[in-house]
């Protein structure tokens, strides 16, 4: 904790007016986010949720195209640990190419979690989803953090950010066997990142070219959860593929421009 208190002085007396914005903004954010949940009564896990628009049975695979369109996350997954650990890239920074390889594992890990999750949706295997996705999405903060805001501050926090997201997806499980059901810390999990990174990548600077890339991350990101949310609009006017199919379709093309990006960036400072 003195480490990290003490690389965040620095890095405010080293900033320039626009990254001191942003530091206080994202800690305006986080105060607002964790006092606001903590504010929240307990939100159990809706049942509705495990019913989806297309549950077309296909090669005896029920809920099909919601169990293939994870092929997407896969083929992402397996090519991203390829090119981070078997064939590396060099435009990421090296001193924390483990937490590359950790999102890029997280992401093959959703295609497995979310196949199976859809192959019985309930409330039990949707924990299985919801881990590899946590572990994701602390990832890639984490990376962004390093390669905007300090390198230091994101190898310190990626740890502890993990712990939260694998955190949040177990204490919604338990709470949900005690019959309650709690997703607050997980909502926050998910959606305060998704927040805060608009923030950093507008007021810090990039560390390498083509950050346009974490934007168009990000659209894509928006865009999938719009089709989850309009999932039986979406297979009411296309009628071949539902919302969500296409959820997991624009998520895992998400996560390839970010890939590619990887790999045809240069760095703009010395690492």
């Amino acid at each position: 904790v003195m480490i990290y208190q003490m690389e965040l002085v620095a890095l405010i007396m080293m900033s320039d007016i626009r990254a001191r914005f942003g530091l206080v903004i994202i800690a305006l954010f986080c105060v607002l986010a964790v006092v606001g949940t903590g504010l929240l009564d307990p939100i159990a896990q809706d049942i509705a949720y495990h019913q989806f628009a297309d549950s077309r049975q296909l090669l005896g695979i029920p809920n099909f195209l919601n169990v293939v369109s994870n092929l997407g996350f896969f083929a992402v997954g397996v090519w991203g640990v390829y090119k981070i650990l078997i064939k590396p890239v060099s435009n990421i920074v090296d001193e924390i190419r483990y937490v590359y390889t950790v999102l890029f594992v997280g992401v093959l890990f959703v295609a497995v979690g979310s196949s199976y999750y859809h192959l019985w949706p309930d409330n039990q295997t949707l924990v299985w989803d919801r881990l590899p996705m946590t572990m994701a999405f602390m990832a890639l903060f984490s990376i962004i953090l390093t390669e905007y805001v300090s390198a230091r501050i994101g190898k310190i926090l990626f740890p502890a950010l993990l712990l939260t997201g694998f955190f949040s997806v177990v204490y919604w499980h338990f709470s949900e066997l005690a019959g309650g059901g709690d997703l607050r810390i997980y909502i926050l999990v998910q959606y305060l990142p998704l927040a805060l990174i608009p923030v950093i990548l507008f007021c810090f600077s990039a560390k390498f070219s083509q950050s346009s890339a974490y934007w168009l991350l990000l659209l894509a990101y928006v865009i999938a959860k719009m089709f989850e949310h309009f999932d039986a609009h979406v297979f009411a006017v296309l009628g071949f593929i539902s919302g969500h199919s296409l959820k997991h379709l624009v998520a895992a093309l998400g996560l390839y421009w970010l890939l590619k990006s990887f790999q045809r960036r240069d760095p703009l400072v010395a690492l």
